[in-house]
């Protein structure tokens, strides 16, 4: 899906200059399109700065990634590309420093925990433009039937599903290990488990004995009886485990803000707890951030600067937050909507941020890391799996991308 939302074009003035952005869809109809949201934003900045021209083109998540990579390769790169990652292109010396285009006081205002994300090597190049944290859903109803209260432990969390089973619920922990965003779901484990994908040095530690412990506990206590429900968790897709939720068919599953809307239009009435981590909550939640990167190629930083502090401003970040049911990148927005009443069913969401580890975004190898946990991480559950096996290989896999992005 591709629109392009311009100005009146150059018009022939020499100090004319038009950006070009390429953008993700974060909508899921016609009528939520990201479209609206870029063409009322550029209207509003093109008002005020006659002499610069921003052209949108907004495309899926599904092809934004691979369209801004042909342009690049072609040599045709945009100015500025809302992204899933970002740290292939700061070594390949296209990006602008974050610093480098915006203000201070806009850099300032990133929420620390995104700021850091965006980093390669100690510089921030990659900026934060949408964020979101993870909790645990539960169908307040099927707890309600079977006489359960909300887990905050492993142990209490294959109580409350083997209870669940035995009220015939499909699901009683959906466990989304197929390939459309397992390394979320995996890292949520991790993290509960007290691992997570980088060692304490820096680098990869998917073998880590804590990770191995998760991930033998999920195939044993929940996978090996019977209590992710009747599709192998290697093949459950997160849309699929969201969709079935929205049924009622699902118990628990971790989810994140836009699961609230989907619940709420089909009347499942649900709670929504910290994820349980082995003897207690877990210390940190899983954060997810996209990106915004500026490159280099048509040398046009100051004009990206300054339409990227517009982009920023507390007003903009909030309207397009409370659109899509995302968390703001900006301590500012996020005081705001702490305190906003309308915003009061996103603050457990926000009251994780700052907890919460993200993926090594900074690192190069991590989208081929990624891809292979994608693939592979759903076969360690599998009943005649080797949790520690698999973990090894995927950080064998995982050491070897290392070396070669950085070489």
């Amino acid at each position: 899906m591709t629109g392009v939302l311009s100005g009146c074009g150059l018009g022939g003035g020499s100090g004319e200059v038009t950006l070009k952005l390429v953008a993700a869809d974060y909508g899921d109809s016609p009528a939520n399109s990201s479209k609206k949201y870029w063409a009322d934003l550029v209207d509003a900045y093109e008002a005020r700065h006659p002499d610069v021209h921003v052209e949108v083109s907004v495309y899926s998540w599904t092809e934004v990634d691979r369209r801004v990579r042909r342009l690049v390769d072609a040599g045709k790169a945009p100015d500025m590309a809302q992204i899933g990652a970002y740290a292939d292109y700061a070594a390949e010396d296209r990006l602008y420093r974050a610093g480098d285009v915006l203000s201070i006081p806009v850099q300032a205002d990133f929420v620390p925990q995104l700021s850091q994300a965006g980093e390669v090597d100690g510089v921030q190049y990659g900026m934060p433009f949408a964020a979101s944290t993870r909790l645990l859903f539960y169908n307040k109803t099927l707890f309600k039937k079977a006489g359960l209260k909300p887990p905050t432990t492993w142990a209490e969390l294959a109580a409350d599903a083997a209870a669940l089973k035995d009220e015939g619920v499909t699901y009683p922990y959906a466990l989304p290990l197929g390939p459309e965003e397992a390394q979320a779901e995996t890292l949520q484990w991790l993290l509960s488990g007290g691992g997570g994908y980088t060692s304490t040095v820096g680098g990869y530690g998917l073998d880590a004995a804590e990770n191995i412990e998760t991930f033998t506990w999920l195939k044993d206590e929940l996978v090996g009886k019977g209590l992710t429900g009747p599709v192998a968790p290697g093949k459950l897709n997160r849309a699929a485990a969201f969709a079935a939720f929205a049924d009622g068919r699902v118990g628990m599953l971790n989810g994140h803000p836009s699961l609230m809307k989907t619940a709420e239009e089909k009347g499942v009435e649900f709670g929504m707890v910290p994820m349980p981590g082995k003897d207690g909550a877990a210390r940190n939640a899983l954060g997810v951030a996209d990106w915004m990167a500026a490159f280099k190629q048509n040398g046009h930083g100051e004009q990206i600067g300054d339409f990227l502090d517009f982009v920023y401003g507390e007003k903009n970040v909030l309207a397009f937050s409370r659109e899509y049911d995302l968390l703001p990148v900006t301590t500012s927005a996020s005081g705001t909507m702490a305190t906003a009443a309308g915003d009061q069913d996103l603050k457990p969401f926000l009251d994780e941020l700052p907890l919460a580890e993200l993926y090594p975004v900074g690192r190069t190898s991590w989208a081929t890391v990624s891809a292979a946990l994608k693939k592979q991480i759903g076969t360690a559950v599998l009943p005649d799996a080797s949790p520690a096996l698999v973990l090894g290989e995927l950080q064998t896999r995982a050491m070897t991308a290392d070396t070669s992005t950085s070489g």
